[in-house]
């Protein structure tokens, strides 16, 4: 790989006669805002190369890697296991971001094809009025975080009734290393012979760069059903959580411990949100349900989570409103006899009626860094795996309290076998350029700035590599492999040979994100 001191002016030079300057981006402090990621600083970037469609990426990658230079792609920069920050100084980093245009939506054959820098907020604002959707339809930092960047980290949240986001993928047309133009498969059916867009998606960039990607429409709901519980314990939550996935009755299906559901309530204001509350009221379909449904949001405010230990939100999303009324009623009975209470169900309405809010939850409520990290394990595993991470924090409790962390967990349901537990950190540090930028000013503004705390970072750090360990020992799965995650240790051997025969294949010098997914 060629680093900053292999001649960096012939380099961009070379690349430039390419693309043109108006395509790289070499200036040192826009340089370092895009060697962060959520988490880390990566080293010193060549450049930024943002084309501006398929073609000059293509011109791109191959005058970069034809000299010897690594390409690591970016989609919207929320990832935090640096999926886009290379091992090495001397990258020239791919920003999609100017290829984001919505190229085909197929209302007869329900697909549509985007540019890899298309947001999933844009994507699902062009699709709504034509009351249609993508099978997953993206991640809460949906506007921020780009269709492309989704199909290579692989992401969850919305649709998760229907999986990750890459199962909503038909077709990628991904750059290969050598610059050539590799299209996947058929614009309408997968697979089709072997899964070679599977193969692709999830890659973390490793084997190439997305240009385009074609994916799975549905119908959007016309009718919908909301709600809330609070449970006693984990037992009891996940209990409740697995029993109503197995049966297939919500879309969505989420929650909070006790930690998590706090910080949120400090930092989500459910009634001084006028935009929030004004689209959850639209969402209701009717004047007069809006009304009633507002009301409620405004009286219910925050204290309904008060003295809640465990909170379970859940969205049953259908055409009929009798149908999907019958499956909250066996929601409701599945969650009393693990001992849930019903709550008001606030936050499911809201968050479905504004799906892709401001990034601002990429801080703590008082201006701390964040940091999750995850694991999905099947039903039977759930209560030993969110037992063992618990005594992993009472037998740091001493340290994490001296040196301010803390730590909550976002609990969901993905499948009917499938359950996400995501310990969440916060701790008392800097903010880096990734999170002012990405922040609304006015909430950046009221946050509270803490110095640079190397040992606090250290701390979280340590505990998040326990936390992984721990999911290996459970088999756990993950996604935004990058370089966090132990992709190999969790392979089959065999199976890992064969992805080394691919990397080799498609990027036979080892310059597409070297080091993701531990190539």
């Amino acid at each position: 790989m060629t680093t900053l001191a292999s001649a960096p002016d012939t380099l961009l030079s070379t690349i430039s006669a390419a693309v043109g300057t108006a395509a790289l981006i070499t200036d040192a402090a826009e340089l370092r805002y895009y060697a962060q990621d959520v988490f880390s600083n990566g080293p010193d970037l060549l450049a930024v190369f943002r084309p501006s469609d398929t073609e000059m990426l293509a011109r791109g990658v191959a005058a970069a890697t034809a000299a010897g230079v690594a390409i690591v792609p970016r989609g919207g920069g929320m990832s935090y296991t640096s999926g886009y920050l290379p091992g090495e100084a001397g990258a020239l980093l791919i920003d999609t971001g100017a290829m984001n245009r919505i190229l085909t939506i197929n209302e007869e054959d329900m697909t549509a094809t985007v540019e890899a820098g298309c947001t999933w907020d844009k994507l699902q604002r062009a699709l709504k009025p034509k009351g249609l959707r993508a099978l997953a339809w993206g991640t809460l930092s949906g506007i921020n975080a780009t269709v492309g960047g989704g199909m290579s980290q692989n992401g969850v949240f919305w649709g998760a009734a229907g999986g990750t986001v890459v199962d909503a993928a038909l077709r990628f047309e991904v750059v290969l290393a050598d610059g050539s133009i590799l299209s996947t498969g058929s614009d309408f059916f997968r697979p089709f012979g072997p899964d070679i867009t599977g193969l692709f998606a999830a890659d973390c960039g490793a084997l190439g760069v997305k240009a385009t990607v074609t994916l799975k429409l549905v119908r959007e709901g016309t009718a919908f059903a909301y709600g809330s519980f609070s449970f006693p314990d984990a037992t009891a939550y996940f209990g409740a959580m697995s029993e109503i996935a197995r049966e297939g009755l919500a879309t969505e299906s989420f929650g909070f411990d006790p930690y998590l559901q706090a910080q949120r309530m400090k930092r989500e204001s459910l009634t001084k949100d006028a935009k929030s509350l004004v689209n959850m009221m639209k969402a209701q379909g009717s004047v007069f349900k809006a009304l009633k449904e507002g009301a409620k949001v405004v009286a219910a405010g925050r204290s309904f989570l008060d003295d809640v230990p465990f909170s379970l939100h859940l969205i049953c999303e259908g055409r009929h409103q009798g149908a999907v009324d019958a499956d909250m009623k066996a929601i409701e009975a599945i969650a009393v006899k693990h001992g849930g209470k019903t709550i008001e169900n606030s936050i499911p309405k809201i968050l479905r009626a504004n799906p892709f809010p401001p990034v601002n939850s990429m801080v703590g409520p008082d201006g701390e860094r964040w940091v999750p990290v995850h694991g999905f394990l099947p039903h039977s595993r759930l209560v030993e795996g969110w037992n063992r991470i618990q005594a992993l924090f009472d037998a740091n409790r001493a340290e994490m309290e001296a040196h301010g962390v803390a730590a909550g967990a976002m609990l969901a349901a993905v499948s009917r076998s499938t359950c996400l537990i995501e310990p969440v950190f916060f701790w008392p540090d800097a903010l880096e350029d990734i999170h002012c930028r990405s922040l609304e000013a006015d909430h950046l503004a009221k946050l509270n700035r803490f110095p640079a705390n190397a040992a606090s970072r250290a701390v979280v750090d340590r505990l998040r590599g326990e936390i992984i360990r721990i999911f290996r020992d459970l088999d756990a799965t993950h996604l935004q492999i990058a370089r966090a995650y132990p992709l190999k240790e969790a392979s089959d051997p065999r199976a890992w040979a064969i992805l080394q025969a691919v990397k080799r294949a498609v990027d036979p010098k080892g310059l597409m994100n070297p080091g993701s997914l531990g190539l």
